[in-house]
């Protein structure tokens, strides 16, 4: 785990040194509809992120974009209530493949808020698009697939934000 998070500063820090057309800062937020599959079944449970994020120019056409997000969701079973709450962190590199349209991928870190397991942190791999409404206001629907732990726990988001 040290290694991926060593890996996951090296990017930042990648980042950071290599911006050529500046950095831009926004926020973003939307619906998460989280999935949880263990050996015993599946649930779904249905919540919001909210956060923020910061982009930089690091080819012709590439952006890196790490971000920092809140996400909560909650679902009654038989009059159990389960609450999923995390902080995530998500290092995205987008590829702009025409006006106004972007790919992304990339790792996301997660960690909960709520368990009570000695690991908290999870791992999983973002894929989505974005698309600007305008120059600053976009769309941007993403799935971060549960790569780690004993229940893999994946979101699909479907977001809005504002780029500053």
């Amino acid at each position: 785990m040290k290694k991926i998070i060593l890996s996951m500063m090296a990017i930042f820090a990648f980042g950071f040194a290599n911006a050529q057309d500046g950095a831009s800062f926004g926020v973003k937020g939307g619906l998460d509809l989280v999935s949880v599959k263990t050996d015993a079944g599946s649930e779904n449970a249905t919540g919001f992120f909210i956060g923020g994020f910061a982009e930089f120019g690091i080819a012709d056409k590439f952006m890196l974009q790490p971000g920092l997000n809140y996400h909560t969701a909650s679902k009654t079973v038989e009059d159990v209530k389960y609450k999923f709450n995390y902080l995530s962190i998500p290092v995205l590199v987008k590829y702009e493949i025409a006006e106004k349209f972007n790919l992304m991928a990339g790792p996301s870190l997660y960690y909960s808020l709520e368990s009570d397991d000695d690991d908290k942190t999870r791992f999983n791999f973002d894929l989505g698009a974005s698309y600007g409404i305008t120059e600053n206001f976009f769309v941007e629907p993403r799935y971060a697939i549960g790569l780690t732990g004993d229940a893999k726990v994946s979101h699909l988001l479907i977001g809005v934000g504002y780029k500053f």
